[in-house]
């Protein structure tokens, strides 16, 4: 679906992309994962066909290079979403839809696939930040594209409307649409995609399942669990301890180092001990 063979992309004398390749399946979800500044967005938007570049990008076939084809079969949800504050929802898609040439009736159908029924008469500049990443994904399904583009798509989200977003990309990959998502949260990482290729400095370090990737790049995490008292802490780092598990005690709970991808353990460990878990936070 996506074919990508020496990528290079340069802005000035400075190489932000420097020979990457990429293969991406058709329904397949692969995620580009990496620090801001890696390469992420320049590769999205050398897909595009936004930017000029050095290298192959065909999808489904077609030179990326002719842009406008190969947008038409794309939905791209940007990191920076930019709408008419002042219009409502179904207005603003209805809008949309019309500089598309696409039928009206995709408005109402991608209104209720969003689940945006009861928002569609609200103005742009009251929705929540997680709403208003459900009408840029509303957007980019208009044309009922086979691939979607996101980048960055739960970028200063709080916990709650980032979730409702992965459980939307979820049901969207189950549809069958391939999807590649640009993101530098492990866990989202974890969560969506079949596959992730990790990016640094322009170019591709490793390509791995998402189960894979923390221990690949030496990544760690620290699991922060807080417990109802002392007691319960004790217990919690007995528990651990005899798991095998390395632990310290914290003001409020204990502290566990885990590999990005195996907290379970540690909190599998402690259910089964009798340890109540009020709370947990993952630190890095």
């Amino acid at each position: 679906m996506i074919t990508i063979e020496g990528l290079t992309k340069y802005y000035g004398q400075q190489a932000v992309v420097s020979e990457f390749e990429m293969n991406v399946a058709t329904g397949e979800s692969v995620a580009l994962w990496g620090p801001n500044g890696a390469g992420k967005t320049t590769v999205v938007r050398c897909i595009l066909g936004l930017v000029d570049y050095e290298g192959l990008i065909t999808v489904g076939g077609v030179n990326a290079k002719n842009g406008k084809v190969v947008r038409s079969g794309i939905g791209y949800v940007p990191q920076e979403l930019a709408f008419y504050s002042e219009m409502e929802v179904g207005e603003l898609l209805a809008y949309s839809a019309e500089l598309r040439k696409l039928d009206i009736s995709r408005v109402e159908e991608v209104i209720e696939t969003l689940g945006l029924q009861d928002h569609a008469y609200k103005r742009i500049r009251a929705l929540s930040g997680g709403l208003k990443q459900r009408v840029g994904i509303a957007s980019a399904l208009l044309p009922d594209p086979s691939i979607l583009l996101l980048d960055e798509p739960t970028s200063n989200l709080d916990a709650e409307a980032r979730d409702s977003v992965l459980r939307l990309l979820e049901d969207l990959r189950k549809e069958g649409r391939t999807l590649l998502v640009t993101s530098h949260h492990m866990e989202e990482v974890g969560m969506l995609v079949d596959r992730v290729i990790a990016m640094e400095d322009g170019k591709k370090v490793i390509e791995c399942a998402p189960t894979e990737m923390a221990d690949a790049l030496g990544l760690r995490a620290w699991l922060h669990i807080v417990t109802d008292d002392k007691e319960a802490t004790l217990l919690a780092l007995s528990a651990l301890e005899e798991a095998g598990i390395e632990a310290r005690e914290n003001s409020n709970g204990v502290l566990v180092e885990v590999s990005a991808q195996s907290k379970g353990t540690a909190i599998s460990t402690l259910y089964e001990a009798g340890v109540h878990i009020a709370d947990l936070e993952v630190w890095r």
